[in-house]
């Protein structure tokens, strides 16, 4: 049984290692040397070349290397009737959490002020509410939303999540629906965007969602660029109706040297490594998933074509 690595993104060595750690039987190959094609059973994908998939007749299904599917789905080339599998892994979740975590503790610490205050030698000790009394949402409540809701929970923040389908997290409100998303940016101090990038939510935090979050909030993306009009969150920072902004993720990537983004004083970028792909864990789930479907069972979490995740 073979399985292609077939990504231009990443090390396909430390992928091979993983595979071999988890199950030495199966056969890993590297596009584009993959070999006689009717060999192939499963492909890893990635930033893969539109319409390679489509070559291996044998193909039982596409696991995504990534938590988001947005750049297979752009394959328009894709092999009909295969399945592709979501990357769920207990790194990539944890990883994302501590991202969370750590920048809604920078905003609730009031940490870009007391920054501020150093760089100009004053001493001005800022007053910070305890946590029961801070409001963070969650704009996404899938895997990675639910898990940093629970742990902020944990610390004591009044939690709110948006999603397509009412979910039940134990101390977390859940909103849906246009008129949910209108309430959770009202009322939300702290907004996180976890949300997956479909037709429906690209360009979603845009100036007229930006005009219906309190004033001074914060914002936080470690989804993906294209859910921000950056136009629109740049006039909203200059503006003051956003207090300061933390982007893991731009609508290009890597950004321009010449990108406002880079030296906006009410910006913190990080290069889109909020939380990555580990291969040891991740291959667990992926060989776990080829012996369920070998076995005749289902493999999950299986990506709906029509809500594009």
């Amino acid at each position: 049984m073979a399985i292609l690595y077939c990504s231009n993104w990443g090390a396909p060595d430390a992928w091979q290692a993983a595979f071999r750690a988890e199950d030495p039987a199966l056969e890993f190959r590297v596009w584009p040397k993959s070999g006689p094609v009717e060999e192939i059973d499963y492909i890893l994908a990635w930033h893969h070349q539109p319409g390679v998939l489509r070559q291996y007749p044998r193909l039982k299904a596409i696991f995504s290397l990534g938590a988001g599917v947005e750049k297979l789905l752009r394959d328009k080339e894709l092999p009909a009737g295969v399945p592709i599998v979501r990357m769920v892994d207990r790194a990539l979740t944890t990883c994302m959490t501590e991202y969370v975590v750590l920048h809604v503790l920078r905003y609730h610490r009031r940490m870009p002020e007391l920054e501020a205050l150093q760089r100009s030698a004053q001493w001005v000790e800022l007053e910070t509410p305890p946590a029961w009394e801070r409001r963070v949402g969650i704009l996404g409540l899938g895997v990675l939303g639910s898990d940093a809701a629970k742990k902020l929970v944990g610390l004591g923040f009044q939690v709110a999540g948006w999603s397509n389908h009412a979910k039940r997290i134990a101390k977390v409100k859940s909103f849906t629906g246009e008129r949910g998303l209108a309430d959770i940016l009202a009322r939300s101090e702290i907004l996180v965007c976890l949300l997956p990038l479909t037709a429906a939510t690209t360009g979603v935090l845009n100036a007229q969602r930006f005009a219906q979050m309190r004033r001074g909030s914060f914002l936080i993306n470690a989804a993906r660029g294209g859910h921000v009009v950056e136009s629109d969150l740049l006039a909203a920072l200059d503006g003051g109706q956003l207090g300061h902004a933390t982007l893991d993720v731009m609508a290009e990537e890597p950004l321009p040297p010449t990108h406002p983004f880079w030296r906006h004083p009410r910006i913190t970028l990080t290069p889109h490594n909020a939380s990555l792909t580990w291969p040891p864990t991740a291959a667990k789930h992926i060989v776990a998933n080829i012996r369920r479907h070998e076995a005749g069972e289902p493999m999950s979490p299986l990506v709906d074509l029509a809500r594009e995740y």
